[in-house]
């Protein structure tokens, strides 16, 4: 596996080794021993949640606040997305900053997003199907979102249109009103 961080260290670009052939292929998506070699983190990884969104989708930023912030291991098995991180630390360097890539079934390639981020997607192919492992569960009364266009961020999405979002995605706050976790 060959792990690079991006522009905020943090966040890692992970790409499985594919070994392939004229009947497909084969890569181990996930194995704790070597995430933890490669990335340092000790995970657990308590819950593996799957999405189907169309093109034009976009989902989130979304985000867990503590005790149960959620890192998350994402991946595209059908279609591909741009997906981004943005840093909520109010105490880092790179606070309000954000990275991005491309990750889809044909690249094989997984972003880690550690705790004290908030994630987003926007889909670009037809469709896609995007898997997250996280680790920690589900926590409704602690989940957050901000503004995917927020100015003060300034993620440069790929669109062609305006997205489709959801009710609560629409409504999100910017970064300066957010709840952000503490520091």
């Amino acid at each position: 596996m060959k792990i690079t961080p991006l522009a905020i260290p943090e966040v890692l670009l992970i790409e499985p080794k594919v070994f392939g052939d004229a009947r497909g292929f084969f890569f181990e998506s996930y194995n704790r021993r070597a995430f933890q070699d490669a990335t340092g983190c000790d995970c657990d990884f308590v819950q593996d949640n799957h999405s189907k969104s169309a093109r034009g989708v976009l989902r989130g930023l979304h985000y867990q606040l503590p005790p149960q912030a959620q890192g998350k291991l994402v991946r595209a098995v059908a279609g591909e997305v741009f997906d981004v991180a943005v840093d909520i630390r109010r105490d880092s360097p790179t606070f309000g900053r954000w990275v991005g890539c491309v990750l889809s079934a044909a690249n094989c390639r997984q972003l880690w997003i550690p705790p004290g981020f908030a994630h987003g997607f926007v889909v670009l192919s037809e469709s896609a199907e995007f898997l997250y492992k996280t680790t920690d569960y589900w926590a409704p009364a602690l989940e957050r979102a901000i503004a995917w266009n927020d100015p003060a961020i300034g993620i440069d999405w790929p669109l062609t249109g305006e997205p489709l979002l959801s009710g609560k995605d629409a409504v999100a706050p910017l970064l300066a009103d957010a709840d952000l976790p503490p520091c």
